[in-house]
């Protein structure tokens, strides 16, 4: 995934680093991506969500709607990934904590 990394994410990383008003981070959002891209990044953090609690595929497909091609993906992602949805989950932790 080095190879990703070019200038033009690093830009992005760094605006998404700076922004912390979560209004002007969905307008970026709704601005950079599809509804469909939104609504399926978002399903797959419930997805990592419930499977961190545990839930059973099935479960989750039901609950979520995603396929279990996509809960497999993200299950591999948590277990095997770069940490990204840990550090997402943390800070959902973290948030419903407060």
């Amino acid at each position: 995934m080095t190879d990703l990394r070019t200038p033009d994410v690093e830009s992005l990383l760094c605006v998404l680093a700076e922004l912390d008003d979560k209004d002007t981070l969905f307008a970026l959002m709704e601005d950079l991506f599809t509804i469909r891209e939104i609504r399926e990044s978002s399903q797959r953090l419930a997805v990592a969500r419930m499977l961190d609690q545990g839930k059973s595929y099935s479960k989750i497909e039901e609950a979520t709607g995603a396929s279990a091609t996509t809960i497999a993906r993200v299950s591999k992602c948590l277990g095997y990934g770069s940490g990204g949805y840990r550090a997402a989950l943390d800070v959902l932790a973290r948030i419903e904590e407060q």
